[in-house]
């Protein structure tokens, strides 16, 4: 890959094979169908390897909703904390449910959508959630209705709901015990619908997960209520698919090694700098320490310190591990950073470049 120029993502498609593989089975032995969350994971130029073992899309926004309709197909469902005025009838119109966060929402849109399939997102009060930002289930949450008695009063507008209340949960216990307590509160309404989405955040695609167990739970869930079950993977589908490439441009030595790459955490993987994470190298071990830097002007922009087999020189390339889930749908022009290109390693083993972005594009975003 040398003749592509860093940065760039690069989605390797057997690796992500071997995750729908994951989604298959758990299809055809739970019963439940799996929507890919565009929120996560929007690339897409592999949607149509995606699209062979995925049911649809979810979204969280007008554009979600239309690009999940035109690149992937199957069943698209819309949802949004807020549908706008303008907005709902291109919503309706691109979707095959339509997701309400709210009472209020359903029923100021109740004429709009009175022809298409409806649900309503609930609020458990419990979550997975290690951050209080992306608790769902955190105070004052705006995030789905909690009280079973006003949405009972309703019932009769809605044929579903929604519940997300996992976050990067990978113990199938835990992800049990929740679910328990989800039906403690909102059983008797589950009976009375036709589907129900239990949301993302679950890694049963992660390395020991009991996927089996997983899906007898799924099933056992779906006869006792008599409902559909979706599931809205985000980085179940897509992890551990994609690196970003980058190169080191310079070295410093200010009481640590630093290599300064030609990417930008501020830019290309923000959710480092919002959680205060560390990105992911492998194998991360070695005598020589190196603190690898971003090219932006912020102080803190910094993918974290990493171990070296030798020491980092100027030219080297660098591939940041898990680089797909929430990274390449908020890069952004910050800086004028370029943004990195996606490059797609088919299961052939051959690399093709299938977006570059250039000056007029930066322009362009901005007026």
């Amino acid at each position: 890959m040398a003749e592509l120029q860093t940065p760039y993502y690069l989605i390797d498609e057997t690796r992500l094979a071997a995750n729908m593989r994951v989604m298959d089975e758990v299809r055809q032995e739970s019963g439940a169908k799996v929507l890919l969350a565009l929120k996560c994971f929007a690339s897409w130029a592999v949607f149509p390897l995606m699209a062979q073992h995925m049911d649809g899309t979810t979204s969280s926004s007008l554009f979600e909703v239309k690009l999940g309709r035109r690149r992937f197909g199957g069943e698209t469902h819309a949802y949004s904390v807020a549908y706008a005025d303008h907005e709902i009838d291109e919503v309706i119109a691109n979707a095959d449910k339509i997701i309400f966060n709210s009472i209020s929402q359903l029923q100021r849109f109740e004429a709009q959508s009175a022809g298409i399939i409806r649900g309503l997102r609930l609020n458990p009060g419990i979550s997975t959630s290690g951050f209080d930002l992306a608790d769902p289930a955190r105070p004052f949450s705006r995030l789905g209705e909690w009280d079973a008695n006003k949405v009972e009063a309703v019932i009769d507008q809605i044929s579903g709901f929604m519940v997300h209340n996992n976050c990067e949960n990978a113990d199938f216990d835990r992800f049990d015990a929740l679910l328990n307590t989800v039906e403690e509160r909102f059983g008797h309404l589950f009976a009375k619908v036709d589907w129900v989405s239990l949301g993302g955040g679950i890694h049963f695609t992660g390395a020991d997960y009991p996927v089996a167990t997983f899906c007898q739970r799924l099933k056992a869930f779906a006869d006792k209520y008599d409902v559909q079950v979706y599931l809205e993977p985000g980085e179940a589908a897509i992890t551990k698919t994609t690196t970003l490439e980058v190169t080191v441009l310079d070295r410093l030595f200010n009481g640590k090694e630093l290599a300064i790459v030609d990417s930008s955490v501020e830019a290309h993987m923000l959710d480092l700098l919002i959680y205060r994470e560390s990105a992911k190298l492998q194998p991360n071990t070695g005598p020589f320490e190196a603190m690898v830097c971003g090219k932006s002007c912020l102080a803190g922009d910094i993918f974290g310190t990493f171990r070296f087999d030798t020491p980092l020189e100027i030219g080297d390339r660098i591939s940041i591990q898990d680089a797909a889930g929430y990274t390449m749908v908020k890069k952004n022009w910050f800086n004028g950073v370029k943004m990195p290109a996606i490059a797609v390693k088919g299961r052939d083993g051959q690399t093709r470049l299938v977006r570059d972005f250039t000056y007029d594009d930066f322009e362009q975003s901005l007026s």
